[in-house]
Formats: structure tokens, C-alpha cells, sequence
């Protein structure tokens, strides 16, 4: 990773800034398609070049956290609208079923507020949390301000701590480095326990919804015994 970021550091110094702010817009705003490409890392980056005069911290900060911002509200909003007839087709029945999406549901109506804003300090995790509340169609407003707030938090923090360490490339792979390992360890508390109730739950509503449960074992209770 700090090979990558290295390589990345290197290109990026010597390109206009216009391109360096596309560059990171884009970046920041991937995530939320493609969780496996941190958002914090680009800011992480706007920050440290702003520290060495190559560019401007409010400019970083805007462009991060606006294109962050407007993705996940686009998956959000693809979510509202298409995410429950794919539910109920084969593929989107076996990531979650009807009973599991109702449970999603009743936890989305009384703490989505505040599952979107806290999730938004999360890799990973913030990229799945409009999804969901996009398939139970909640209301846009309690989606878009904790987002929106939240982003807004997070990114400017980045920035500063970009900027603080952006007198040094090694310290930027330090700080980036242990804060890749804290919102891994952090997220993982978070999934660990999402795994074992998807696992639990499909169990559980796989035996109440077979009718065939139980019957071949007492099936052949009522035959009689063959002379």
C-alpha cells in the first residue's frame, strides 16, 4: 500500500492542479461504488500537497467532500428507486430475504439517522449504509443531513492531518498506515457481529419457511410396519 501511494504522490506532483483535483474528486468519490478504494486516502493526499504549496486546502477539502458526498447520495437514490424489485429476484433474495430485509427495515426506521452518520468514519462500511437505507426507501432527509455533516467532519479532519504531516512522505505513510489499521479494527467489531446475523438469521428462516422441516423424520411414522 505505501508503494502505491508512494507511486501515486510521485505522479501527482508533477501534473497541473486542475488535473490533481480530478484526480482526487474522483478518487473520493469512487468508494461508494467500489469500497475497496479508500476515499481517505485521496484526501489524506489533498492535504499533504496542500501543505507544500501545491495545492489549496479549502479547494481539497470542497472537492473530496463534494464528490464523496454526491456519489453516495446517487447510490442511495439508484437504491431507492431499483433496490427493491432487485430484491426480490433470485440473486437479490439469496443476499438478503424477505424476513431479513424487514429486520433491516425496522433498524433503519429508528436508528438510520444515525447508522449513516456514524458509518460515514468508516471505510468500507459507509459505502453500504445508503444502499441499504436507499431498499427501505427511507426518507431522504434523515439520509442526507448525517451524511452530509458527517462527510463534511471527516474530510476536514483529513485534510488537516494530511496537511500536518505533509512535510514529510514517510509520515504520511505512518499516519496512513495506522489509521488504515484503526478503521479496519474498528469496522470489523461492526461486521463481525452484521456476519454471524446473516448467517443465524437465513438459518432460522430457512427452517420456518420449508415445509418439508421436520417431516422426514415422523414422515413414515403413520405407515405400518411391513410384515
Amino acid at each position: 500500500m505505501s508503494e502505491v501511494l508512494d507511486g501515486v504522490l510521485v505522479w501527482l506532483r508533477d501534473v497541473p492542479p486542475v488535473l490533481m483535483y480530478a484526480v482526487l474528486g474522483v478518487g473520493a468519490a469512487v468508494e461508494n461504488v467500489v469500497p475497496l478504494i479508500p476515499a481517505d486516502t485521496f484526501v489524506l493526499i489533498g492535504g499533504f500537497f496542500a501543505a507544500r504549496g501545491s495545492a489549496n486546502e479549502g479547494v481539497v477539502f470542497l472537492v473530496t467532500w463534494a464528490s464523496n458526498v454526491l456519489s453516495a447520495l446517487a447510490v442511495y437514490a439508484a437504491a431507492y428507486h431499483y433496490g427493491e424489485p432487485f430484491f426480490q429476484t433470485r440473486v437479490g433474495r439469496y443476499l438478503l430475504d424477505p424476513k431479513q430485509v424487514a429486520t433491516v427495515r425496522k433498524f433503519y426506521e429508528r436508528w438510520g439517522a444515525l447508522a449513516v452518520f456514524y458509518t460515514r468514519f468508516l471505510p468500507g462500511l459507509r459505502a453500504i449504509t445508503p444502499v441499504f437505507a436507499g431498499l427501505i426507501r427511507q426518507r431522504p432527509i434523515s439520509v442526507v443531513v448525517p451524511l452530509v455533516l458527517a462527510s463534511g467532519i471527516w474530510y476536514g479532519v483529513l485534510v488537516w492531518v494530511g496537511a500536518f504531516a505533509g512535510r514529510n512522505v514517510d509520515q504520511l505513510l505512518g499516519v496512513q498506515d495506522r489509521l488504515n489499521w484503526t478503521l479496519a479494527i474498528v469496522a470489523a467489531v461492526i461486521v463481525v457481529p452484521l456476519a454471524w446475523w446473516w448467517v443465524r438469521s437465513r438459518r432460522k428462516y430457512s427452517k420456518e419457511t420449508d415445509p418439508g422441516a421436520g417431516q422426514e423424520k415422523h414422515g413414515d411414522a403413520s405407515e405400518p410396519p411391513s410384515e
